[in-house]
C-alpha cells in the first residue's frame, strides 16, 4: 500500500444510536449500528477529503470487528496496522441523541480489544514513514494499550513526525474527573498541534473557556498550533506569532457525532500537503475556513463516518455562505 503521510492512533468502535432523536437510551425502541471512534473517524475523513491516512488500534476478532476493518479498506485507509484480538470483543457505545443534537454515551468495554493493543503489537514502520501522527486520549486510560501509544508518540518523534492530539474528553471511560484530567495532561507538552472544544477548555482548565488567558494556560512551548472549537460558532487559532478566529457556517444539525474529527481531518489534510500552513495566517485562516465547513457539514446526518463530507461539498457550502 502507498506510504500514509497521516497516521492515527487508538480506539475503533461500533456506536449504537437510537434512531429516533431525543429520546433517552431507556425510551429508544430501536438503534442503527454507526462505526466510530475519533481516531478512526479523522483517519476516514482524511481520505475523503484527498489525504492518505492509516489506522492503528485493536478490534476484537468477531463479526463487528471484521466489519470496521472492511469500513476502514471500503474508505480507503491503511488497515496494515490493526490488530485482531481473539479473547476480547469489540467495543461497542449507545450514544443518544438528545433533542438538541447533543449526546449522551453509555459504554461497553470490559475490557474491549481496543484496550489490549500491546506495544509489541505496534507497525511502527508506518509510524515513522508518517508526516503526522495523530491521537486522542481514551487509549491513556488503561494498560496495556497506554505503554503501546506512549512508545508509538516516542517512535513518531524520534523519525522527526509531527505530533497531533485531540484529546476527546469522555468522562464516562474515565475513574474520576480527576483521572481524565490528569491522564489527559500526561503527555500535554508532546504534541505539535492540539485541538480541543470550549467544554474541553473548560473542563481542562476549570476557567472560563471564552477567556483568552483561559485558553493560554493550555498553551506550551512545544506547540506549533493550539486551536479552540467553539460549536456553531466557528473555532479560535493560537501560533507563537499570530491569533485569531474563524467563524462558522450554519446548517441544520442533526446529529453532532464526528463533527470535531470531520474538522480535525480536514485540518491534517491541510497540513501535511503545505506545513507552511502553520506559519501563514492567511493561509491557516483558509484552512480553517475549509475545516469548520467539514465540521458543519458532519453534523447534517447521523453517524459520523457517513456523514464525513467530500471537498466539493465543503466548498459548495463556503460558497453558499458568501
Amino acid at each position: 500500500m502507498a506510504s500514509s503521510n497521516i497516521v492515527c492512533f487508538g480506539e475503533m468502535l461500533i456506536d449504537f444510536v437510537p434512531d429516533t432523536a431525543g429520546v433517552s437510551l431507556a425510551e429508544s425502541k430501536g438503534f442503527l449500528k454507526a462505526p466510530g471512534g475519533a481516531p478512526a473517524n479523522v483517519a476516514c475523513a482524511i481520505t475523503k477529503l484527498g489525504g492518505a491516512s492509516a489506522f492503528i488500534g485493536k478490534v476484537g476478532d468477531d463479526e463487528f470487528g471484521r466489519m470496521l476493518v472492511d469500513i476502514l479498506k471500503k474508505n480507503g485507509v491503511n488497515s496494515e496496522g490493526v490488530c485482531f484480538d481473539k479473547d476480547a470483543r469489540t467495543a461497542l457505545a449507545f450514544v443518544t441523541l438528545k433533542s438538541n443534537g447533543e449526546r449522551e454515551f453509555m459504554f461497553y468495554r470490559n475490557p474491549s480489544a481496543d484496550m489490549l493493543l500491546k506495544e509489541a503489537e505496534l507497525n511502527t514502520a508506518l509510524i515513522k514513514a508518517a508526516k503526522i501522527f495523530h491521537y486522542g486520549s481514551i487509549s491513556l486510560i488503561s494498560e496495556p494499550v497506554r505503554s503501546a501509544h506512549l512508545a508509538a508518540m516516542k517512535a513518531a518523534k524520534a523519525a522527526g513526525v509531527l505530533l497531533s492530539y485531540d484529546p476527546n474528553v469522555r468522562l464516562p471511560l474515565w475513574p474520576s474527573e480527576d483521572a481524565a484530567r490528569s491522564g489527559i495532561m500526561s503527555i500535554w507538552k508532546e504534541p505539535d498541534f492540539i485541538k480541543v472544544s470550549d467544554d474541553e477548555v473548560q473542563f481542562l482548565t476549570q476557567k472560563d473557556p471564552a477567556k483568552e488567558e483561559s485558553v493560554m494556560s493550555l498553551w506550551h512551548d512545544n506547540l506549533k498550533l493550539l486551536i479552540v472549537t467553539d460549536g456553531p460558532k466557528g473555532c479560535r487559532y493560537f501560533t507563537k506569532s499570530f491569533k485569531g478566529s474563524v467563524g462558522g457556517l450554519a446548517v441544520k444539525t442533526v446529529d453532532t457525532t464526528g463533527a470535531g474529527d470531520s474538522f480535525v481531518g480536514s485540518l491534517l489534510v491541510s497540513i501535511a500537503k503545505d506545513p507552511s500552513v502553520v506559519q501563514d495566517e492567511g493561509k491557516l485562516k483558509e484552512a480553517l475556513k475549509f475545516a469548520n465547513a467539514c465540521g458543519a457539514l458532519c453534523t447534517t446526518q447521523k453517524g459520523a463516518i457517513p456523514a464525513l463530507p467530500t471537498p466539493a461539498e465543503a466548498q459548495a457550502l463556503i460558497a453558499s455562505a458568501k
